[in-house]
């Protein structure tokens, strides 16, 4: 198993997830509807993205932003499906600040 960690950035994904969140990502998780993933933006490779996988199409996986309305949010309604491979991995655990920490469990299938 291979991990990273992801500091949240943005009000993209409020109120899951708030700017300043602290993220351990296991990676090349399997990926199931509802799971909070990693991928990098398309067209900016250097920056990551924390989205909603929302469903698995023929074209790859469908990625929405929690909070649609804010301001900057790039997500699939924006560049598409994203194919598997780009995934990074799963958010399984938000670790800091401490009193919200938080244990994200794989979305049944």
């Amino acid at each position: 198993m291979s991990f990273m960690k992801v500091r949240v950035a943005g009000d993209s994904m409020l109120p899951t997830l708030h700017p300043g969140d602290l993220l351990l990502i296991h990676r090349n998780a399997s990926i199931h509807p509802g799971d909070l993933v990693v991928a990098p933006l398309p067209g900016t490779p250097s920056q990551l993205i924390v989205k909603r996988a929302t469903m698995h199409t023929k074209d790859g996986w469908w990625l929405e932003s929690d909070n649609q309305r804010a301001p900057g949010r790039k997500d699939s309604w924006d560049f598409g499906p994203l194919p598997p491979s780009t995934l990074l991995g799963r958010v399984i655990l938000r670790y800091a600040p401490l009193h919200r920490t938080h244990l994200f469990r794989p979305s049944p299938t």
